[in-house]
């Protein structure tokens, strides 16, 4: 298992259940972004804790915003979001 896919198994251990549709819309971002699980798993992340529940396109404008930052760490790219005026 790669750390996306554990991460994922994180998620539902502490009962964020994805559906297979978000699941597959996650791994489709990431290919279409060429992000790295990293940039994946923060913009699950923000994406869930933002918005309470897993929304596709937001994901999608978050996973973009990351790769196009060009941020490595998570808590440069928390900083990012909250330097934006998003609380965190």
């Amino acid at each position: 298992m790669n750390s996306l896919d554990n991460f994922l198994a994180d998620l539902e251990t502490k009962g964020f259940k994805l559906s297979d549709e978000a699941i597959g819309f996650i791994y489709f971002g990431r290919k279409y972004t060429d992000a790295s699980d990293t940039i994946v798993q923060v913009s699950i992340e923000l994406t869930l804790m933002l918005q309470q529940r897993f929304d596709s396109s937001f994901y999608m404008s978050v996973l973009e915003e990351l790769v196009s930052s060009k941020l490595s760490s998570r808590s440069t790219m928390l900083d990012h979001f909250r330097k934006k005026g998003i609380a965190i």
